[in-house]
């Protein structure tokens, strides 16, 4: 049987184009890698959050692993909220409510995700 081997793929994260998130306020983000990217198994994205922005209370059907590289923001998951900031990483398993409030912008982390289906709900504040 013939091994098949993946490419490998070195990029500027800076060439990933933004995306406004539209739940959010002042939110936007990137793919870095992606499947378009040929990753199997996860996505790695960066989100960053303006002063006083952040993302209402919501679910996602999948998994997030995520690292936050500056600002500070409020986090609230389940029925916990943390504060966290530069080098806090945090773990939002799947269907699990979630929300951000920026404290100190801009918020910015990496995220990373299962390359599965997912949908975000919003919930009632």
């Amino acid at each position: 049987m013939e091994k098949r081997h993946q490419s490998a793929v070195v990029k500027r994260a800076a060439d990933a184009p933004w995306s406004e998130i539209a739940a959010g306020t002042g939110a936007r983000s990137q793919v870095l890698l992606g499947p378009d990217d040929g990753t199997p198994h996860f996505a790695m994205r960066r989100f960053s959050m303006a002063a006083g922005g952040g993302m209402p209370r919501h679910t996602n059907l999948v998994e997030h692993e995520q690292y936050v590289l500056g600002g500070r923001a409020r986090i609230s998951i389940g029925d916990a909220t943390h504060e966290v900031g530069a080098g806090d990483v945090l773990f939002i398993p799947a269907e699990v409510p979630h929300s951000y409030q920026v404290l100190e912008g801009p918020f910015e982390f990496l995220c990373l995700v299962p390359n599965l289906p997912d949908r975000v709900e919003l919930l009632p504040e």
